[in-house]
Order: structure tokens, then sequence, then C-alpha cells
């Protein structure tokens, strides 16, 4: 019986093919819309999110931060003095306490905007001290020669590590020749050093999160590498003070527990006699948690309203049922007059209005994957199609067919076969 429904469905949209399609354009516009929009949404989470994770999102950050009164607020006016800060001996003290805890510490320091000289050219830089855990988590992609060791933070050598852009405009973008080649840094006060080029790095531009490829100026600012060792040396610093640094957690760490045990360790070991600051420890899962929640409810909220063109797809199939069974109230008639029940008719009206919805919904899901598809690579971003909002479009199609086909259907199985008959 069904079946024979079905059959009848397909048949009526087959014969009436531009009315079928402007039936289903309000279904197929709203699956499509809400689809392609979850899809862009997912894949710009997925991407934001792997990004800050490559970044260094698991990682901890320690802080030097003003303590907060009994009010739970902070001062606006403070000044940190020396013996305020961390420093070489108080960290290598917490690597010592939890070496099975921490990958890595990364200190980094670096100057103001210089210039980079070699034979009349020059290249934009800013000299960055940096020490051996920044180094060893990776942090630049060796196109060639070798990154910073350890002999040379311990020996204070003057030797660098320069992008791929600063060879192309000094050595006419030939890597090997420039390894074991002098280069002349000048720093915005004036200081002029010269380093030896060990390595070079590819260049990367940071802050891009949605993983696509933006085209790099040659005369971009780039980082010159040098040992954090050596930066203090040439600074007239004979121990580091730092405001901050990044903690690379081990794998497999709880790195909730671990900032609670370091915030603990500073504090007892160092700090607890400060009545200014504190050490806080905190990593970038916080902040990405509220990244994906705040795009997650922008999906959810614009999905939401180009769902409303599915009550407009869904008055629109009530209205061709309407007119569907006017056309067709004789045909109705002679069912009625041959023997047919009430809910025999009902059932044929509303198997043809879910045909109708299922057919628009299948089509506005292709629509949605194939415009979300292209929505996530014009943002630069991986297509993640949601299979979950996909399963929720087909089933709320379904609905829609039920819901707006069962009015007509109902009007249909009471109609009076004897005046069914009359009707012309």
């Amino acid at each position: 019986m069904i079946w024979e429904n079905v059959k009848l469905a397909l048949n009526g949209l087959r014969s009436n093919k531009m009315r079928a399609l402007l039936t289903m354009l309000g279904i197929i516009i709203g699956i499509g819309s809400v689809i392609a929009i979850v899809t862009v949404g997912s894949s710009l989470t997925s991407s934001v999110s792997s990004s800050l994770v490559s970044l260094g999102g698991n990682n901890l950050q320690l802080s030097v931060d003003p303590r907060p009164d009994e009010n739970g607020e902070h001062a606006n006016n403070y000044s940190y003095e020396d013996s305020d800060l961390l420093t070489d001996e108080m960290l290598a003290a917490y690597q010592q306490r939890f070496a099975q805890q921490i990958r890595a510490i990364v200190l980094t320091e670096s100057k103001d905007p210089g210039s980079a000289l070699r034979q009349g050219q020059t290249a934009k830089i800013t000299t960055t001290g940096a020490n051996q855990g920044f180094f060893d988590l990776d942090r630049v992609s060796l196109a060639a020669g070798r990154l910073l060791t350890q002999n040379d933070q311990d020996g204070r050598r003057k030797v660098a590590v320069v992008s791929d852009l600063l060879v192309k405009r000094l050595f006419g973008g030939d890597a090997q020749a420039a390894l074991g080649q002098p280069v002349e840094v000048t720093e915005a006060n004036g200081s002029v050093n010269e380093f030896t080029i060990v390595g070079v790095y590819t260049y990367q531009m940071q802050g891009v999160f949605l993983g696509g490829k933006p085209t790099v100026s040659d005369d971009a600012r780039t980082q010159l590498y040098i040992p954090l060792t050596t930066f203090h040396e040439l600074n007239g610093v004979s121990e580091g003070s730092y405001f901050w640094c990044e903690v690379a957690p081990a794998a497999g760490v709880d790195t909730a527990a671990f900032e609670v045990r370091s915030e603990q360790f500073f504090e007892q070991s160092y700090y607890k006699n400060n009545a200014q600051f504190r050490v806080e420890a905190y990593n970038l899962k916080n902040e990405m948690s509220t990244i994906t929640q705040v795009l997650d409810t922008i999906s959810i909220a614009i999905g939401v309203i180009a769902g409303i063109s599915l009550l407009v797809g869904g008055i629109g199939v009530m209205n061709i049922m309407l007119v569907s069974i006017t056309e067709r109230t004789r045909e109705i008639g002679i069912r009625k007059a041959l023997g047919a029940t009430n809910s025999a008719i009902r059932t044929q009206f509303i198997v043809e209005s879910v045909i109708i919805c299922l057919v628009g919904g299948a089509l506005g899901i292709l629509a949605g994957c194939g415009l979300g598809s292209l929505g996530a690579t014009l943002i630069g971003a991986p297509a993640r199609i949601n299979f979950a909002t996909v399963l929720v479009a087909v089933g709320f199609s379904m609905a829609i067919g039920v819901f707006f086909g069962y009015y007509p259907a109902n009007k249909a199985a009471k109609l009076d076969p004897i005046e069914a008959l009359r009707y012309e």
C-alpha cells in the first residue's frame, strides 16, 4: 500500500516537474543554508583550534602578576623591581623539581627592530635571543644548516639562525651559500654586531589561523635568532630576569593539575613574602574553549535564522498540496466510490507530501555540502561536514512533510464522495 502511494507520488512529480521544483525550492534553500553554515562554522572552529594547539595551546604560560586584594581587585598602579621577576636560578630549580613533567622551558627576548647588512644590501630584522628550549620544541622550520645548540648557549657564541627572506635579499636566495657567512646587524639604538649564520629557517607568518598561504613580501621583517646567553651579554646582563616564560609539559601530563603545582612551587619557594606579586600559570585551553564556544554559538544562531526558510518551504508544500487536492477532487471521489477509506486517502497525500520534502531535502543536502566545502576552501580551512546535521536535516524534511501535509491530506480524506464526483 505504501509503495503504491510512493509510486503515485513520484509519477505526480514527474508529470509536474516545474511546479514540484518550485515547491521544493524553499526546502532546498533552507536545508542547504543550514548545512553550509554549520559546515563552514565547524571547519573554522577546527582550524582555529588546530592552529592554537600548534602555537602551544597545551603549554603553560608562567607570568609574574599583581596580587589581588581582599576584594579580588588588582591595583591599577604598580611597578616591578628586578627582585620581583623570574630568574634563571628560579627556573632551573623549577625544571629540576618537575624534571619528569617538563619537556622544555621556552625563554625569548627581543630588541627593537633593526636591520641586517651585507655588501650594500639590507634586510629588516628583529634580533631575538632564544634559549635551547625554544629550539627543542621545533618552533622554526629549518631549511638549511642547523639550529642553535646548548654549546652555542654555553659559549655565548655570536652565531645566528636567519630566515629564508633574509637570505633572499642578502644572498640571492642561496641558503647553502649563506651558511658560515658573517652578517652585520645594526640595532635601532645604533649598536652594531656581527654574527655568523649557522642556519636558515623557512619564514611563516604568525597569527594565521585558517591554514591559508598568505602572500609574504620579500621586504617583510623577520626574526634573527641568537643564543639567549649571547643576547644577555651584548646587553650587559649577567643573569636574565623575565616577566613570563612558556613551559611545555611532557606527554601525558595533566596540565590543569600541573598549573596548580607550578603556582604552589613558586609561591612557597620564592613569592610567599612578596606582598605585591605572585606567579600565575595558565594555558591557551581556556581561550581555545571560549573561542570555539563563540564560533559554535554564532554558527547555530545563523543556522537557526537560515532554518526559518524551512518554515516558508513547509508553507509552500501545504499550499501546493491544497492546489493538488482541488485539481484531483474528482479522482478522490472515484477512489472513495470504489471503497477507499479515509485513512487510505489521508495516507496517499501525506506520503506525497513527505516525498516532495525528502527529494527537496536530498537536493538541499547536496547543495549545502557543496557550498559548505566551497566556503571552507575560500577561507583556507579544511572542510568538515557535520554528518549529524545532515541526519537532522533528513529528519526535519520528513517532519515538515508530515506536519504540513497532514492538513491537506485530512481535508482530502473528509471530502464527500458524491460532492467530489460532481466537482468539475
